[in-house]
């Protein structure tokens, strides 16, 4: 999975699989049926990738009402990722993307050198995109109320 394409709106999600910060594998096909969220972000313990993924803590009962499965992205490490969860107490899982290349699949692709852009991906019960933002200085998160909006429209 190292060619770099661009997910749009409208095409089958590619398949793909990562370790977790409890350092299990994470299959986006073993989550067809139900909506799936990929939350890219720059890196673990920075400041406004803290402010996004405690936004979606703060806002899980929102997150999981919609009965979506919902991930964060990054090149950190699965223990960076352990460590940064725990730290923040961060009910969503965190998938590690060492080297980038599911975000380069996605076209997630940050303007800082090594990371990936922050981005939204909402994928449907059929594995379709049905919702994308990225953004490639990732200087301001994504609004929850969007996330969330985009969930319960992939859900029809």
């Amino acid at each position: 999975m190292s060619k770099a394409t661009s997910a749009e709106v409208g095409q089958t999600a590619a398949d793909f699989s990562l370790r977790d910060g409890a350092d299990q594998n994470w299959k986006l096909s073993d989550h067809r049926g139900k909506v799936v969220v990929l939350l890219f972000y720059p890196g673990d313990e920075t400041p406004v990738c803290t402010r996004q993924m405690c936004s979606v803590r703060d806002r899980w009962g929102d997150y999981s009402a919609t009965g979506a499965e919902v991930v964060g992205i990054s090149t950190d490490s699965v223990d960076s990722h352990k460590k940064f969860a725990a730290h923040h107490d961060l009910p969503l899982r965190l998938l590690s993307d060492k080297g980038g290349d599911v975000a380069r699949v996605y076209g997630a692709k940050s303007l800082i050198p090594g990371k990936v852009a922050r981005s939204v991906f909402v994928i449907d019960a059929n594995g379709v995109i049905r919702y994308r933002d990225v953004r490639p200085l990732g200087l301001f998160r994504p609004k929850d109320e969007d996330v969330i909006g985009a969930i319960r429209e992939a859900q029809g």
